[in-house]
């Protein structure tokens, strides 16, 4: 009997699973598989308290718990932490409350995979896998609420928008019977 190291949910009955319960289902399933255990030992080992669970040795002296940043309590890619240092620095305000440096975390993630998204559709139509600036500069300036935001930035190199004005445009010819006539005409002479 190899020893395997396994991880398990604890579900406390007034709590809401972190996943959905077929999954941790499966997710007991797999680990009785891979560590040759009857799926009643692991339903028991899964309903153990913290307690049992954190104590290092059964010595009674709880096992160091790893520190979870805010970004991952809220389940964000930006530093809140950061931002919040940001916040209180640039003396914005006396005070910054604990959901600020969040919600402004969470929106400039939101407005950042925006953009990335619309730049990465853009390098996309031109054929190309990697985002330039002018790919940037292209979906920012063809998405009306993006471009209302970002009016007064200019983006480096990201060029201009291509636009032709209608005048310079080449006239569209009504009926072949004048194009005939024209050509014809300059064949005479």
């Amino acid at each position: 009997s190899a020893n395997h190291s396994a991880s398990f949910f604890i579900i406390k009955p007034n709590q809401q699973p972190s996943l959905p319960l077929h999954l941790v289902e499966t997710k007991i399933a797999i680990l009785s598989i891979t560590t040759n255990e009857s799926l009643p030992n692991l339903n028991r080992k899964a309903e153990m308290s913290s307690t049992e669970v954190s104590t290092k040795g059964g010595r009674g002296r709880k096992a160091s718990t790893k520190s979870v940043s805010r970004s991952h309590k809220a389940g964000l890619q930006f530093p809140v932490g950061r931002i919040a240092r940001y916040l209180k620095k640039g003396r914005y305000a006396q005070r910054v409350g604990s959901g600020s440096p969040v919600y402004l975390s969470a929106v400039l993630e939101y407005l950042a995979a925006e953009v990335l998204e619309l730049a990465g559709n853009a390098a996309r139509d031109n054929k190309k896998n990697r985002i330039i600036p002018r790919h940037i500069q292209l979906a920012v300036r063809n998405d009306e609420e993006l471009s209302k935001l970002l009016g007064s930035v200019t983006i480096a190199s990201g060029g201009v928008m291509p636009k032709i004005h209608q005048s310079l445009l080449p006239k569209k010819a009504g009926n072949a019977k004048d194009k005939a006539e024209i050509g014809s005409a300059s064949q005479e002479f």
